[in-house]
């Protein structure tokens, strides 16, 4: 079956996404991956465990797609409904798949446990499906076609498992099934400007962009993804293009670029870590530890990092930093003098060679009429000396935290060189 733009919808099943007892992360990420590999995702349908709402969203999304993704509704319990859907729609019945039978078998046999007659159904596929095998649990996917060449798949709702399954064996076949349009996505990771002033800095270049290439602006906590997509022409073509584009593109905004693709500023600070051979340590009040993880997160962070003091209140501000308590009493915690001890003391307690600090009010309360919530000190000491900073941010508590993080990190990156590589290592 040829086709270019594939239309895909996604169906997501399960009442505690309806009630609102989970966040619907599957929809997220499964579009974003669909999009990346040049599908076109028309819509999201959440619905009830329920065999005929599932029908029914099915032949309404069959008729606008020519693949429907669907995640949940294969467990074992009675409201696990979604091969009987599959069946109704598809006119067909359960059959025991050996092949699932023997996975259920080996995965309850590492666990020493025995396999129940209600896990054994696991394995009762609707006849005329493929089997996917699930390596990572025990729902199985199933793969449907139709006589138009439509595509349906069932897989667990489980992220992880469905991640898996799309990752190694759904995007590879639907690959294979259909012929897309050549598409090249490329992403520049830029933090510590806002979208609408990246947007202002770059707006000759986006309009002068040729029509097969378009921008999107993609922002997060401190963060801005600007990812240029190039389609229409010959994959090395648009490659070429884009290249150009990128050209010329990073010199109007190289302070604020911090990476490219799938590259995240946690992990570019480790690899300029890493190639300077310096150590790191950091003092946390607002950030409550959140700095530390950022660092600890990475694989062989402790090749580089030393060790962190969360310091939230004023008595271990002075007992575990030494801050002074003249300091406190005359300046605050929140002051530019207080986060210069805190860095330098915590560098010299680790015996680090750059010590990072942050106070402030994340809020919601806190506040005083000089100091709102959203007042951020944050402070960078080495063996040249130390600098703060101040920011004001926001009335979000989690919004602040992410942010202050993020804008320290930058700080860091920075001092340590910029980047870790250059756009044109992405296209060797």
């Amino acid at each position: 079956m040829s086709l270019n733009r594939v239309a895909v919808e996604i169906i997501n099943i399960g009442d505690e996404l309806l009630y609102g007892n989970i966040a619907n992360t599957n929809a997220q990420w499964m579009s974003e991956y669909l999009t990346e590999a040049g599908f076109r995702v028309l819509r999201h349908t959440v619905i009830a465990d329920e065999q005929a709402a599932i029908v029914q969203a099915l032949q309404e999304a069959l008729q606008r797609a020519q693949v429907v993704l669907m995640t949940g509704g294969l467990g074992p319990t009675k409201d696990d409904v979604t091969k009987l859907a599959l069946c109704s729609y598809f006119n067909t019945g359960l059959q025991l798949h050996p092949e699932a039978l023997a996975h259920l078998e080996e995965m309850f046999g590492l666990r020493g446990r025995s396999l129940s007659e209600l896990n054994r159904q696991q394995a009762a596929l609707p006849a005329g499906g493929l089997y996917l095998q699930n390596e990572k649990g025990t729902a199985p996917g199933i793969w449907m076609q139709d006589a138009a060449g439509r595509v349906v798949v069932a897989m667990p709702g489980v992220p992880h498992e469905m991640q898996h399954l799309m990752r190694e064996k759904v995007l590879p076949r639907l690959l294979q099934t259909f012929s897309i349009e050549p598409l090249l996505h490329f992403h520049v990771k830029t933090v510590g400007i806002g979208e609408s002033q990246l947007a202002e800095q770059i707006a000759a270049w986006e309009e002068a962009l040729p029509s097969h290439i378009k921008l999107a602006y993609l922002p997060s906590f401190g963060q801005v993804k600007l990812r240029l997509t190039a389609k229409g022409k010959a994959p090395s073509q648009l490659r070429q293009d884009t290249k150009e584009q990128l050209a010329r593109l990073l010199p109007l905004i190289d302070k604020y670029v911090f990476g490219f693709e799938q590259e995240t500023l946690e992990e570019v600070v480790a690899a300029l870590l890493r190639k300077s051979g310096k150590t790191i340590a950091v003092a946390e009040s607002c950030t409550g530890g959140y700095l530390a993880h950022s660092f600890t997160k990475i694989p062989g962070s402790s090749a580089y990092f030393q060790g962190g003091v969360v310091a939230y209140s004023n008595r271990a501000k002075i007992e575990l930093l030494g801050v002074s308590p003249q300091t406190l009493e005359t300046e605050g915690a929140v002051s530019e003098a207080t986060v210069l001890q805190m860095a330098n003391a915590v560098r010299r307690r680790f015996h680090a060679d750059i010590g990072l600090a942050t106070s402030g009010i994340a809020g919601p309360g806190g506040a005083t009429p000089d100091k709102p919530v959203g007042t951020i000190w944050v402070a960078y000491a080495d063996a040249e000396g130390a600098k703060a900073a101040l920011y004001r941010l926001g009335n979000d508590r989690l919004f602040n935290i992410k942010v202050t993080t993020a804008l320290l990190l930058d700080w860091l990156r920075k001092k340590l060189g910029g980047r870790a590589s250059r756009f044109e290592d992405f296209f060797v």
